[in-house]
């Protein structure tokens, strides 16, 4: 890794033929991750997401507001930039298998790369509370799926113990090597900014995104590449705040499934990232997240999962100072969870294939 203070050119802006080379998270921040010669590398291409401008919600809270869509990754959400370190520090150490608990992203993305290593996936879910559209990747990958009469919290325990038991590698975000890749993101809006943000909103489950978040923004910091530091503001749903009411939740229960979380693996670091950058981790209701990710697909054209919308719920319940620039972090596709999307709209009947008919079911 450089030294703080060594400054070092960040890669050119995203152009056509630079997304075509795209070569993943780790070849293109090599240098700033913890990896070396002797490291495979597991990619799916992960990582160059875009950064939106978000003109109406900027109106809305007199700030300039853009979204890094995270969806826009290989297996639909930011798992994918910690999930290519994980498996490929994994088979440099010579594991043959991974195994995760989850809530359906982290699930979707082990399957898939442990496909693309060529070794075996175990996956622990919480019976019920994961959206189909998850459920069926981590199926569809190959990956072993067993589900748990209990919540998450009790199906990480599970997966602790399995490693413990087994020569088996655990990649939740308690492994260290997928915080390294999830970093990179900041470094992308670093770069696409040419400045760190006033501040980085995202939503928290287990908590490992903010706090690496925090750390890419300082390794920037540090090397010369940012003048500033962003308020890290994590948001967490309102029947799974643990970290914001500050006791374990044994019972979470969220309509957003991907932060369902009542003991985060990584709470220490998501309240040092806060506290020691002037942000805060607050609750929004299930209320506010449902009007968010309504009004980001009307009015920004961004379908995201509920859960990733709880950082413009954060946003728009909160504000922003006036004038300063804020970065909405959206972690998942929207196709992750459509019976959450479908259950806010309503599917028209079917009409007679006649002229009149058709005009008289659009209403014109």
């Amino acid at each position: 890794m450089p030294e703080p203070g060594a400054v070092r050119e960040p890669p050119p802006s995203a152009s056509r033929s630079r997304r075509l080379a795209w070569p993943g998270v780790i070849e293109s921040y090599r240098e700033w991750l913890d990896v070396d010669a002797s490291t495979p590398i597991v990619s799916l291409g992960e990582g160059a997401t875009p950064l939106i401008e978000a003109p109406r919600l900027s109106d809305r809270v007199g700030a300039r507001v853009l979204l890094k869509v995270e969806g826009a990754n290989p297996t639909g959400s930011f798992k994918d930039r910690g999930m290519t370190m994980a498996i490929s520090k994994a088979v440099q150490r010579g594991a043959k298998a991974v195994v995760c608990a989850s809530t359906g992203n982290t699930s979707a993305s082990a399957a898939a790369y442990a496909a693309r290593a060529g070794i075996a996936c175990a996956v622990l879910i919480p019976e019920g509370y994961i959206a189909l559209g998850k459920l069926a990747q981590a199926l569809i990958y190959g990956a072993r799926v067993l589900q748990i009469r209990d919540n998450f919290d009790r199906a990480l325990s599970m997966v602790r113990q399995l490693a413990e038991s087994y020569p088996v590698t655990v990649v939740n975000s308690v492994n260290p090597d997928r915080l390294e890749g999830q970093k990179s993101a900041a470094f992308e809006i670093v770069e696409a900014l040419g400045d760190a943000p006033d501040a980085c909103c995202i939503p928290v489950g287990n908590a490992g995104n903010i706090t690496a978040y925090w750390n890419g923004f300082q390794q920037y910091h540090a090397a010369g590449l940012a003048t500033r530091l962003p308020a890290m503001r994590g948001f967490q749903a309102a029947g799974a705040a643990p970290i914001v009411e500050g006791r374990p939740i044994e019972s979470p229960d969220t309509i957003a499934t991907a932060i369902r979380i009542g003991r985060p693996a990584s709470w220490e670091g998501a309240l040092n990232a806060a506290r020691s950058s002037g942000g805060s981790v607050r609750a929004v209701t299930d209320k506010q997240i449902l009007a968010a990710h309504r009004l980001l697909a009307t009015e920004e054209s961004v379908f995201c999962e509920p859960a990733s919308a709880a950082s413009v719920a954060g946003l728009l319940a909160n504000g922003a100072e006036p004038g300063s620039t804020v970065v909405c972090v959206l972690t998942g596709n929207g196709l992750k969870d459509p019976d959450a999307a479908i259950s806010q709209v309503t599917v028209p009947d079917a009409v007679d294939p006649s002229l009149p008919d058709v005009i008289g079911g659009l209403g014109w």
